[in-house]
């Protein structure tokens, strides 16, 4: 049985805020490679989009690649204001952003929390700059950002504090390694997955696409830049997701992924516990991930 849910609601995954060793290098690989849009660029980090949203990736420069924070929308002004509560009462210490940095982020009243197990920092908002100018796509058609996957060594703990602490419902595990999650109601059958792992570290982030010629076409002009492609084209048993996961500059992993399979808030199916093997990674049996795979990226502020 799942955790009972508790009193704020997801909207969807909103950013996701990650440092890179070399700030213009980055920007150039996720516009010109990977399709984002750069909104603008500060000196001090970089706003990328995929949407109508401000941002959907933030970059900032610092000595080692990794991730800085998750960011979630929440459904209402409401539901910030009581997830705000519900953390502070079971003493995980939220603390408001101020209202300079919010002004820089584009974003309303935010606050931000660290899940204790794995050390990510997660951040809460309510509404983000709508711009008038649509996203248009001019090398992959971008969807939305899908997920964001970590390693943790306290993986059990993890995915225990996620499920009854952050209000996360896992769709899928295997048992003892990996747990794939959603922001419930948002029915996308993840927007956060957990692995175990000897450290604590970013495992990849995720980009849906709209057509299956986006994974296809991103795989050729990867390998004609030279981009190393790590795993895939393949297909997920869990989500049913096309894949193709590569590596950005700094060796951290990246994926396209095209259709996702959605649970419901009513009426959904109990999550389904999957044998570790090849074929629940990759149903078309292909060939098993290259050795930098998931490897590069710390999670900041994370003991290891």
């Amino acid at each position: 049985m799942e955790p009972a849910a508790l009193p704020f609601r997801f909207d969807r995954l909103g950013y996701a805020a990650l440092q890179v060793t070399n700030l213009a290098r980055s920007v150039a690989f996720y516009t010109d490679l990977m399709g984002l849009e750069l909104v603008e660029s500060n000196g001090e980090c970089a706003f990328l989009r995929c949407s109508a949203d401000h941002h959907n990736l933030v970059l900032y420069e610092g000595s080692e690649p990794g991730i800085k924070r998750a960011a979630y929308k929440l459904a209402s002004p409401e539901d910030l204001q009581n997830a705000f509560e519900h953390f502070h009462a079971i003493g995980l210490l939220p603390s408001w952003v101020d209202e300079n940095e919010t002004r820089m982020l584009k974003q309303g009243p935010t606050f931000r929390v660290r899940e204790p197990n794995s050390g990510l920092l997660f951040e809460f908002f309510d509404r983000i700059t709508y711009l008038a100018m649509p996203y248009v796509p001019h090398l992959t058609k971008i969807a939305r950002i899908g997920h964001i996957v970590i390693g943790t060594k306290r993986y059990e703990e993890a995915v225990e504090s996620l499920s009854t602490k952050f209000n996360f419902a896992v769709s899928d595990f295997v048992e003892e390694k990996f747990s794939w999650m959603r922001c419930r109601p948002n029915p996308l059958h993840h927007s956060l997955a957990v692995g175990v792992s000897m450290r604590n570290h970013l495992h990849h982030v995720n980009f849906m696409v709209t057509d299956i010629d986006d994974v296809g076409a991103a795989a050729a002009r990867m390998q004609k830049a030279g981009v190393q492609i790590v795993f895939g084209p393949g297909r997920h048993l869990p989500s049913t997701s096309i894949f193709l996961y590569f590596l950005d500059p700094d060796g951290m992993t990246m994926e396209f992924s095209f259709g996702m399979e959605e649970i419901q808030e009513e009426g959904g199916r109990m999550p389904r516990m999957l044998e570790m093997h090849p074929r629940t990674m990759d149903m078309w049996g292909g060939p098993m991930p290259h050795e930098l795979f998931a490897k590069t990226g710390m999670i900041e502020g994370a003991n290891d």
